[in-house]
């Protein structure tokens, strides 16, 4: 593909003012980005870019204080729940190419079509959301509950949703529509009291001959990805960072084997505003201020870690037409306090239509949640992960006040008694009431903890909240899964966390004979993870109960720092289960621990697994 300024499709009115001011960015994106500039092929610019002796410190290494990184993040876990908006071209024919589905999300039709640059082009020319209005839009979002909106400012087709100065190729120099959808947010998200934030890829782009993923279109001349980041990468982020006031977020997502100069000319660009955040999505060197989850929650939070879920209210990111299969109110509602519990905020997806206006199923399951916000909004806002872990009637969230603690019952499956029991809670108490309607309630100590009466009927069919106010700082008996008294532990597959990639076939819970497994395990960059708590430090021994229908397969089992690498051969098919001893692994230390099953890439073969097991062989006098 042509240079941008040299291509005949871009409109002929507004290139004159363009080259005046890309040659401006670019010469100064030269002084910021030291890169080489020789076109290359783009498969071996990952194995041969290289740093030159002019760049900079890597900018993952400067040194931040705990006090300044609670400061600046201080908003965002008050917020807890956020609107994540993907929206572009592909949502003027609903994410169909000649009338036929496409796999993925709307957003990879491009991908998914093989769509050649100027095939996809007569989209941009055709995307004219002519209903949009970012004052509705916004006040959407606030209805909601949400207390901060991130929306894609560009996505891996390459597309600007806003008055780029790097490229022809937005929203307002490309389409009839010719208005800065990103400004116009920006403005009615400040009117409004709500944190805006940019989603931008910042490997991917399937427009640009330097941007990585387009392998289908033999048009495209290439060139290397330290130019694509330096012409096109860097002046826009600069651009988003700069013209549109204050920026809560900036949401990197795709990373790929970028030089590492071109990683820190992009990273650097967010000290033009200090205070903005960043995720975890820029590169493996990047850790960002919070990690991000896709589409699952975990189940059990990061040890240490910010986090959050990104989740589409429906099954795809970007508007798709054949896209019916929303999210009932009451999933996204117990998703909320789910992710709450255990720390995290919810980052909920929608996805506008060309139109720019929201399916009525998306509208009405916000406002739905916007009024059990109204009366619940407390038991979110503000509050730390649950100290009493995940109760079987529902999950819980809490709040230091003081010299005492209020711990927020989130109740799901309402107890047909009249009895829900506190199981582990040792504090006294000092109140229960239902937030909704203020109904004082009765409780007790027993065995296994506190009893609290309730009515007969919940308050909320969705999810119904108890305000539990106890003395001090909640005690309570270790709920987390540990090795038992004879050493053993056990980790079930439908405990785990799923770790995918998107644009990948994922990795799921699936069963056999009624016994749940991790399957249609492909992907060798995918990876299982259980949060545990040891007692006892020592060697332990590790099997697995699987299935491999190839020769062999290989993969890692980790403890935190320590690792063991194992290589199993085929237990004869996929149906045909047995246990594997793996090896020994050390743990010296007791405490939280996140034990992860990682494959090996290029030694991979897919398998199935139900269970990982942990078996103490020798204790260490180390703790």
């Amino acid at each position: 593909m042509p240079d941008r300024i040299n291509q005949s499709r871009f409109h002929p009115s507004s290139r004159l003012l363009r080259s005046a001011r890309q040659g401006l960015l670019a010469a100064f994106a030269v002084v910021l980005v030291n890169c080489h500039t020789a076109p290359h092929d783009v498969n071996a610019q990952q194995a041969n870019a290289q740093p030159t002796t002019a760049q900079q410190p890597p900018a993952q290494h400067t040194e931040v204080t705990p006090d300044e990184n609670d400061s600046r993040i201080a908003w965002w876990r008050e917020a807890k729940f956020g609107m994540f908006v993907h929206w572009g071209v592909y949502s003027v024919v609903g994410g169909q190419y000649k009338g036929q589905e496409l796999p993925n999300s709307a957003e990879w039709m491009m991908a998914r079509g093989k769509i050649p640059i100027a095939e996809y082009e007569q989209y941009a020319k055709q995307f004219n959301p002519v209903d949009f209005d970012a004052d509705k839009f916004v006040g959407l979002a606030k209805q909601a509950g949400m207390k901060y909106l991130v929306i894609t400012a560009k996505h891996h087709d390459g597309f600007a949703m806003f008055d780029s100065k790097a490229t022809d190729y937005n929203v307002v120099d490309f389409s009839p529509f010719g208005r800065d959808i990103m400004k116009e947010l920006a403005e009615a998200c400040q009117k409004q009291g709500i944190k805006f934030g940019f989603y931008y890829s910042q490997a991917q782009d399937w427009h640009h001959p330097g941007g990585f993923g387009n392998s289908w279109d033999k048009s495209i001349k290439r060139v290397s990805s330290d130019q694509y980041v330096r012409e096109k990468a860097v002046p826009e982020v600069r651009q988003l960072l700069t013209e549109y006031g204050p920026i809560g977020i900036f949401w990197w997502d795709t990373p790929r084997a970028m030089s590492e100069e071109a990683f820190n000319s992009l990273h650097s660009l967010t000290k033009l505003q200090p205070d903005v955040l960043t995720n975890d999505r820029l590169g493996e060197d990047f850790p960002g201020d919070y990690k991000t989850f896709e589409r699952n929650i975990p189940r059990q939070a990061p040890q240490g870690k910010d986090w959050e879920v990104c989740m589409p209210i429906s099954g795809s990111w970007g508007y798709k037409k054949s896209d019916t299969n929303f999210k009932s109110t009451r999933t996204l509602i117990q998703n909320l306090a789910d992710i709450a519990s255990k720390g995290g905020n919810y980052l909920l997806n929608v996805s506008p239509t060309g139109k720019g206006t929201l399916l009525p199923q998306a509208v009405e399951r916000l406002e739905h949640i916007g009024q059990w916000m109204q009366t619940n909004g407390e038991s979110i806002y503000g509050t730390t992960a649950s100290p009493i872990g995940e109760p079987d009637w529902g999950r819980c969230t809490a709040k230091a006040t003081g010299d005492g603690t209020v711990l927020y019952l989130h109740v799901f499956d309402w107890p047909q008694d009249g009895k829900l029991v506190v199981r582990g809670l040792e504090n006294d108490v000092r109140s229960a009431s239902l937030l909704d309607g203020g109904q004082n309630l009765s409780t007790q100590t027993v065995d296994d903890g506190v009893l609290v009466s309730v009515p007969a009927d919940p308050p909320d069919d969705n999810n119904s909240v108890i305000k539990l106010v106890v003395s001090g700082t909640p005690e309570v008996r270790s709920l987390l899964p540990t090795p038992g008294k004879d050493g053993v532990l056990e980790l079930f597959a439908d405990k785990a966390f799923i770790h995918n990639n998107e644009g990948s076939r994922d990795a799921g819970l699936r069963e056999h004979d009624g016994i749940p497994h991790v399957g249609y395990w492909l992907d060798d960059q995918a990876w299982v993870e259980w949060e545990i708590e040891i007692r006892d430090p020592g060697v332990y021994q590790v099997s697995a109960v699987m299935s491999v229908q190839e020769a062999q397969t290989e993969f890692r089992v980790s403890v935190n720092d320590s690792q063991l690498s194992a290589s199993v051969p085929s237990t004869g098919s996929y149906g045909r289960y047995a246990q594997r001893d793996l090896g020994t692994i050390q743990i010296s230390k007791a405490g939280r621990k996140s034990v992860r099953v990682i494959p090996t890439p290029g030694s991979w073969q897919p398998m199935n697994l139900r269970q990982l097991t942990l078996k103490r062989v020798s204790k260490t006098d180390v703790d």
